[in-house]
């Protein structure tokens, strides 16, 4: 009786807030309980959405990695922590190339590595001699982060700060005072350089100097961060943006921004998940936020994916890699299956010990940009016509994800039917829903009218911000995406199809 009657006020208040205030529509974290069926779940799932930061962080769809430091200099990947400051002299540092590039590949935000496991800090911090401000480089008047956020403000880029909180140099790491150390890091570079978009931390904890291992102190340092800087997502180890789970570019297929978070009936005393809670089990399963999966923790968050990947083997410049740069190609089908399987995509393009970005990268980038371009540059269903059971849908082909058309899941209006001006050669479908209303498509078949009879062209299971699949050529004229599974009313923003030339 108790748990039923548990259950009822439970949603009555969230149904109550839902009805009178709208705040469904703007909430992105909801704690749930253990007495809830599997439609109710769905029904608060549907209703969950981004924080603006997170919205504004999907937008950017393709960000930067800037790996740098001195493992640079010493060719190495991981350092020990013991390097000789005087070590890091890049002869030729120009952040502004480094920006500038990445602008014209069409990468919107880049994170810099202000600080790596080995403690060497790419700003004067106050608080270590590890640093910037003891090597020959402008004779220890430098400062990487500055010149980076600058170049970022010129060029209209977001800018973000990768702080490890592993750290192989301090001898404070493995006591209660490096938590405090690390506050005072992260707050000089939260104050110090004007707006910050992203700060993004690993899970990386490993022995410091004095042999022992640190307990991170996250959910403080998340304080911090909404404080000084509320616009910043918090990513990887972070409440905002979780880890795809892998480093090769390539996210799920089915990809839910909604996932189940915290621990499912936890007996243990103030178990209840909190929204800025530190990342608690594992995240890397094959499809998270599936219906049969809402009821496996104690809150439902909206916690996109990033999808991280470098564009060489290693994450720092190493001249053995300058042959080894990811293709056009390659960077394309990555593309595909991180931003087209809604996510973001996190670039790494490391500097070289000049403190340029190598001629190697700057020329796979520039021609995948130009891939990209000659796929997207023109919607083949912009001018399409509507079946006569379709009204007000031409927000479809408007470019614009936050118009919509609503469709009902019932059997016979779960479709949209159309037809092009003239037959066209297709290859690359483009979709996209309005994640500020939710997530909400679980299911979609593409088909075309051929020969008098519907025939399939492609299908998928997630939609979220955007989803692109690739798919053997057809000539059509006369088309209809079904919405055949969905929560709720699923808004649908965009609808896109390209031919792709180079892909048979």
């Amino acid at each position: 009786m108790f748990k039923r009657y548990s259950k009822i006020i439970f949603l009555l208040f969230f149904f109550t807030i839902v009805l009178t205030s709208g705040i469904a529509q703007t909430k992105n974290f909801v704690v749930i309980n253990e007495y809830m069926s599997e439609n109710e779940l769905v029904k608060i799932a549907a209703n969950i959405v981004p924080a603006p930061q997170q919205l504004r962080w999907q937008r950017l769809e393709v960000t930067a990695f800037f790996h740098f430091g001195i493992n640079t200099f010493t060719d190495r990947e991981w350092g020990e922590g013991n390097e000789d400051p005087k070590l890091f002299n890049p002869s030729a540092l120009d952040a502004r190339q480094w920006v500038k590039n990445c602008k014209e590949a069409g990468i919107k935000q880049v994170i810099l590595t202000a600080k790596h496991h080995d403690g060497f800090c790419l700003w004067p911090s106050k608080y270590t001699e590890h640093s910037v401000k003891n090597s020959p480089w402008k004779n220890g008047k430098g400062d990487v982060v500055k010149e980076v956020s600058k170049a970022c403000k010129e060029f209209g880029l977001g800018f973000g700060v990768y702080l490890s909180p592993w750290d192989r140099n301090n001898a404070l790491y493995g006591t209660n005072d490096y938590n405090d150390y690390f506050v005072k890091q992260l707050t000089e570079l939260l104050t110090q350089y004007g707006q910050i978009d992203e700060v993004w931390f690993d899970g990386a904890n490993g022995e410091g100097p004095n042999g022992k291992k640190q307990s991170y102190n996250f959910e403080r340092w998340y304080a911090v961060i909404r404080e000084l800087q509320p616009e910043a997502v918090i990513a990887i180890c972070g409440p905002d943006v979780r880890w795809v789970g892998t480093e090769t570019g390539h996210g799920r297929e089915e990809e839910w921004s909604v996932v189940p978070v915290g621990e499912k009936n936890s007996k243990k005393e103030n178990a209840q998940t909190k929204m800025d809670e530190a990342p608690n089990g594992d995240m890397t399963g094959n499809v998270l936020g599936r219906r049969s999966q809402l009821n496996e923790g104690n809150a439902l968050k909206w916690y996109p994916a990033e999808t991280d990947v470098s564009i060489r083997p290693g994450w720092f410049y190493h001249e053995s890699e300058d042959t080894k740069v990811k293709t056009p190609e390659y960077l394309k089908e990555i593309y595909f299956h991180s931003v087209g399987r809604n996510g973001v995509l996190l670039l790494n393009i490391p500097p070289n010990k000049r403190g340029l970005i190598s001629e190697y990268d700057v020329n796979a980038l520039k021609k995948w940009k130009l891939k990209l371009d000659s796929i997207f540059e023109r919607n083949l269903a912009k001018n399409a016509k509507f079946s006569e059971n379709i009204t007000n849908a031409k927000q479809l082909f408007d470019g614009n994800d936050t118009t919509y058309y609503e469709v009902t899941i019932n059997g016979k209006d779960n479709f949209i039917e159309f037809e092009l001006d003239k037959a066209h050669t297709i290859n690359v479908l483009l979709l996209q829903e309005n994640i500020s209303i939710g997530q909400r498509v679980e299911k979609f078949v593409l088909e075309y009218w051929s020969n008098g009879e519907w025939k399939k062209v492609v299908e998928g299971t997630t939609i979220g911000y955007k989803r692109l699949l690739e798919f053997p050529v057809i000539n059509a004229r006369k088309l209809r995406l079904i919405i055949a599974e969905g929560r709720l009313q699923p808004a649908l923003a965009e609808i896109g199809l390209f031919w792709d030339k180079n892909h048979k």
